[in-house]
């Protein structure tokens, strides 16, 4: 079950894909949260652009207000979220297959449907009215008058008593990927790999709305201290469960405008990934290399683990990824943080120009131009952890994409296993749940490498954590009960 990936090149070619959130309508429209969540559903078929920056571009051009902001990011985040079971929902009471109709009237009908099924302070009439105006606003687009038929699909659901779930017993992958909206590929792995009561976790925890996450920088304040600052603006806020470094902000909002924001207090980032560079246990004064370190989120935290003293050594490939790093660290105070562009894989791209850096801390070995005292490759892969955060990758990815995925993490880790010293540590990270980028990865490697070991992550991980660490000594928080992204860390030590 993939819904998007069942549009055919033919209704694509119907429906046009600019990047303007006025693209199907006539040009007197004037833009409302359910317009442009429209075009953004439309767009994000296309483009290869998370659904995160064609909101904020749209938003940008608008003059919205927050609660038009708010219904125009809950309708588009929403629709992508629940698209299986929305089509599933949709299908008894349409006269053809869904896919079969124009992309643009799909979507009107997957906005109209998620209102109906999902926003209850949105009146019924409301909802089928306001969609027909979006099907008769594109008339001159598509060439005919579809709001007949948005119409009559839309009454027919609020008529319609919902099916009964997919059954259990019979198909539980199918079921699972029609309640919580999951690829039906991904579900059937789930099932055969977790059993079913940890795959119907691992399933809802992708289906829901993240929460707003910040670690605190400990170069600035401490966790007592912002949420004191918190609660004295009257911001509702916790400290997250598992985390030390955590706060849960309990009401959505403008991160910019939170207390603390401008002077470095805090850097948004999920619960799981908060405890990747702690596995490293970085020393201050020491030498790191972080592998793929950009938009910066780990190498931060490595600085203030560091309290801003040693060097880290920042290698990302795209010199605009790099500059947000660069802005990140100036908020954040950190100062011991130097980016270098290059490809990773390419090791005499960046050890050259770690070398004209000049820092003392950087020593010659034999066999590599640098030796460093630790280095963390987080790496790229599917993302299949952190589908909630990117509910439109759930129906861009497919399974035939994990070995691609698994040959350029091993790349990454032949390139930099020479620069490590003798005694050195190497923590392997991804935000995937697949053992192809996981636990393949790092025992293809250690049979190749015998001078490297593996080490449990359980000394340097928080008491009520350690439920997540796998029998490989390895972390894995798929399936958590703490409302955290799928995150995979392995800790090696080099030790010839």
């Amino acid at each position: 079950m993939n819904p998007i990936n069942q549009i055919n090149q033919t209704d694509r070619a119907k429906t046009p894909m600019t990047s303007g959130s006025r693209s199907l309508f006539a040009s007197q429209t004037l833009p409302s949260a359910r317009t442009i969540a429209l075009s953004l559903l439309v767009e994000s078929v296309k483009s290869e652009e998370g659904v995160d920056v064609l909101l904020d571009r749209a938003l940008a051009r608008s003059s919205f207000d927050s609660r038009e902001r708010a219904l125009t990011f809950e309708l588009t985040y929403g629709v992508l979220r629940r698209l299986a079971t929305i089509d599933w929902r949709l299908q008894p009471v349409l006269d053809k297959p869904l896919p079969r109709l124009p992309i643009a009237v799909q979507m009107v009908l997957r906005l109209g449907a998620y209102q109906l099924l999902y926003l209850d302070r949105v009146p019924q009439s409301a909802a089928v009215n306001e969609s027909v105006n979006l099907a008769r606003a594109f008339t001159r687009t598509v060439g005919r008058d579809w709001s007949g038929l948005v119409n009559a699909v839309l009454r027919g659901l609020l008529r319609h008593p919902p099916e009964p779930w997919p059954s259990m017993e019979q198909d539980a992958a199918q079921a699972l990927a029609v309640r919580y909206s999951v690829p039906d590929w991904l579900s059937r792995r789930w099932v055969k790999r977790l059993g079913l009561a940890s795959a119907e976790a691992a399933c809802e925890g992708v289906s829901v709305a993240p929460p707003l996450t910040l670690r605190v920088n400990q170069l600035v304040t401490s966790r007592e201290a912002l949420l004191e600052r918190f609660g004295q603006a009257g911001i509702a806020a916790k400290p997250t469960q598992v985390s030390p470094f955590g706060i849960l902000i309990e009401e959505g909002g403008s991160v910019p405008s939170l207390p603390g924001f401008t002077e470095g207090a805090f850097y948004v980032e999920d619960e799981a990934a908060q405890f990747i560079p702690p596995l490293l246990d970085p020393q201050p004064g020491d030498t790191i290399l972080d592998a793929c370190a950009a938009p910066g989120g780990k190498a931060t935290h490595l600085a203030d683990l560091m309290q801003n003293k040693g060097t880290i050594f920042a290698v990302d490939r795209k010199q605009a990824r790099l500059d947000l790093l660069q802005n990140n660290c100036r908020r954040l105070g950190v100062r011991n943080v130097v980016p270098i562009v290059g490809d990773i894989r390419q090791p005499p791209e960046w050890i050259r120009m770690i070398e004209a850096t000049g820092f003392p801390s950087v020593k010659k070995t034999g066999s590599a131009n640098v030796s460093i005292d630790r280095i963390l490759v987080d790496a790229p892969c599917s993302g299949l952890g952190v589908l909630r955060r990117h509910p439109e990758a759930k129906w861009r990815k497919n399974e035939q994409a994990l070995p691609r995925h698994q040959a350029l993490q091993s790349q990454i880790l032949e390139a930099v296993a020479p620069c490590l010293r003798p005694g050195g540590v190497l923590v392997y990270s991804t935000c995937s749940t697949e053992p192809e980028e996981n636990e393949d990865v790092i025992e293809r490697f250690c049979r190749v490498h015998g001078e490297f070991q593996r080490e449990s992550v359980v000394p340097w991980l928080p008491s009520a954590a350690q439920g997540y660490v796998t029998e490989q000594g390895a972390l894995s928080t798929i399936a958590n009960r703490f409302s955290m992204d799928g995150f995979y860390a392995a800790r090696l030590r080099k030790v010839l």
